[in-house]
């Protein structure tokens, strides 16, 4: 019968309709952990829309050169810290945590240059407008 072709496509229309998309930046699985995801984020220089934070070509070539392991945790304290820094007005700050310090463009949301902690003593932080030390 014709009405009951035409009650089928319907429905399968509604149901396509009503379907959820899969996302094309999905939460890594077990399988790959956070450390390894935000290596490939960092590695194919996406924008910060996803993640909340940039590193630029310097800052990583100074993370490689400084043996500075930006971790989950590290990462996450310096998108926090931007997030601080903007709230009060910061464009060009430092952020301090237990293992490196950090020259970040607040506004877009960049780490310019990263230094080892062990290495900071007797150097002097030009161009910046506030500081942020994180534990």
């Amino acid at each position: 019968m014709v009405v009951d072709d035409h009650s089928t496509l319907i429905n399968k229309i509604k149901r396509s309709q009503y379907s959820t998309p899969k996302k094309t930046n999905a939460i890594p699985t077990n399988v790959e952990t956070f450390n390894n995801f935000l290596k490939k984020k960092i590695n194919s220089n996406q924008a910060s829309d996803d993640s909340g934070v940039r590193l630029s070509g310097h800052a990583k070539k100074r993370l490689e050169e400084r043996n500075i392991n930006l971790d989950g945790n590290e990462f996450l304290k310096i998108r926090d810290g931007i997030d601080k820094l903007k709230e009060k007005g910061g464009k060009d700050s430092l952020i301090v945590t237990n293992q490196a310090a950090y020259i970040v463009d607040v506004d877009n949301q960049t780490v310019v240059t990263a230094m080892d902690k062990n290495d900071m003593a007797e150097n002097v932080f030009t161009k910046i407008d506030s500081t942020l030390f994180i534990n």
